[in-house]
């Protein structure tokens, strides 16, 4: 299957109808996604009559978007008009009247929504696991996870379902899918895109974004949905066109690599030390000064787990059925109580100093490269059985390099280098100074270059 950027080109210069490359996309899903289940609801009806009107407007000389005719799948956080938004759950039973302000852009460059793919309810655990939609299975092997918390939205790209599909990043969510699938994917800085018609994701820790199958992909969907309204806790910085960071080199930039996890405890996988190791090799062939550092981490714990279970509660408190919700995820609700609004008040004070600590990585280098995950993708039903604390221990491995750079809010990219001898793919993590989405494209797509991996999982 062609990415983004070349279905959207061939519908443009109408080599292809809209509803030609929608009703292959629904094809796809009917024909793959019966073992993998990455789509919690497809919407067949909706997406072709969606495409024809793209078709329409193209036909009377209308206005082509940027993603023009683009099929695209929608994490089950994300409101879409006329759908229940699940969180990966049974809570909730009624549609929502209006799409969010990220659909509403996809929409307006042209994009047709086909479906909503599964999560593990409200994004709590890095597998795609829950009661209600079962066990989501990596394509590259269906005895394996596709990571979480945007598991299903990984699992529909990999497999060639849709070019592209949006995620959610609370704690690593976009990054642990992609590196566990193969894809490409940027957390963006935090505030670069809006979470309304929430005013946050998480407080301070989430934001929205694609993963993708190529760089350029990821680009170009990212100037489309980009940008704030009223109401939204964080904006960011710099609004240069990414598609204009793909296409330029990155000059010669200060690489720092480490293989040192966040958590303490946690040691990476040798197939991630091997793969960070050679990628700085391959850096420096390219031309960059590239060095092994101490990042000198700081804890992230007192900013990140007050938020977490106060957005866990957040949502909660908004579902229309509490008593539907899975037993652990109660259990965390309840473990959750003594998280009050001064404590998420003074968990974000921490914030604050956790970021400035965090960063100062960046006073001697441009790009810090890790690790994106310290283990292999474990095999499914992770989540069986156990209860919070439980499941958040087999967490660690998973979010020992990501959720840092939530807490700290920088932008931090999945970037695939290869598969591993247990045929599964392998990745590294770009993290990038505050605002600087500009320079990890850039990056990343000489890596691509330099490195082309592989694009749909066999």
């Amino acid at each position: 299957m062609v990415g983004v950027a070349e279905t959207a080109r061939r519908v443009a210069g109408g080599e292809i109808s809209a509803r030609g490359v929608v009703e292959q996309a629904l094809g796809r899903i009917d024909e793959r996604d019966r073992d993998l289940n990455a789509f919690s609801r497809v919407l067949v009806d909706e997406a072709i009559a969606e495409a024809e009107a793209r078709d329409a407007a193209l036909a009377s000389g209308g206005r082509v978007g940027p993603l023009h005719g683009v099929p695209i799948a929608i994490k089950d956080e994300i409101d879409v008009a006329g759908t229940v938004t699940t969180f990966g759950g049974d809570a909730n039973t009624t549609p929502v009247a209006a799409d969010a302000e990220i659909v509403l852009r996809l929409r307006t460059a042209g994009a047709v929504i086909v479906g909503k793919t599964t999560m593990p309810e409200f994004g709590a655990f890095p597998f795609t696991e829950s009661a209600s939609r079962g066990v989501t299975r990596n394509p590259w092997d269906r005895t394996r996870t596709p990571g979480g918390s945007s598991g299903g939205t990984a699992v529909a790209v990999a497999s060639g379902m849709v070019p592209v599909g949006i995620g959610g990043d609370g704690g690593g969510s976009i990054r642990i899918p992609s590196a566990s699938c193969g894809l490409f994917g940027l957390k963006p800085q935090r505030g670069r895109v809006s979470t309304a018609p929430h005013p946050h994701l998480w407080f301070a820790l989430g934001t929205a974004g694609p993963l993708t199958r190529s760089v350029l992909d990821s680009a170009l969907v990212y100037d489309a949905i980009r940008g704030n309204v009223d109401g939204d806790l964080y904006t960011a910085g710099g609004d240069a066109p990414f598609v204009d960071a793909v296409g330029r080199e990155p000059g010669r930039l200060r690489i720092g690599w480490s293989v040192t996890a966040v958590s303490l405890g946690v040691k990476p996988d040798p197939v991630h030390v091997r793969a960070v190791e050679e990628t700085a090799r391959l850096l420096g062939e390219l031309g960059h000064d590239v060095r092994e550092v101490d990042p000198h981490y700081p804890d992230p714990t007192a900013a990140f787990v007050p938020q977490f279970l106060g957005g866990i509660r957040a949502e909660a408190d908004q579902v229309q059925h509490y008593d539907r919700l899975e037993r652990r995820t109660r259990e965390t609700y309840r473990l959750g109580s003594w998280v009050t609004p001064r404590v998420v008040d003074w968990a974000m004070g921490q914030t604050e100093k956790v970021s400035a600590k965090a960063n100062r990585v960046f006073d001697s280098v441009d790009v810090l490269l890790t690790p994106v995950i310290a283990q292999r993708p474990p095999r499914v039903g992770r989540l069986d059985g156990v209860g919070t604390v439980r499941a958040a221990l087999r967490s660690m491995p998973s979010i020992a390099y990501a959720a840092l750079w939530n807490v700290a809010g920088n932008p931090a990219a999945s970037v695939p280098c290869g598969i591993g001898s247990d045929g599964l793919p392998v990745a590294v993590q770009l993290v990038g100074r505050t605002d600087d989405e500009a320079t990890l494209f850039s990056l990343s797509a000489q890596l691509e270059k330099a490195r082309p991996w592989p694009l749909v999982a066999s």
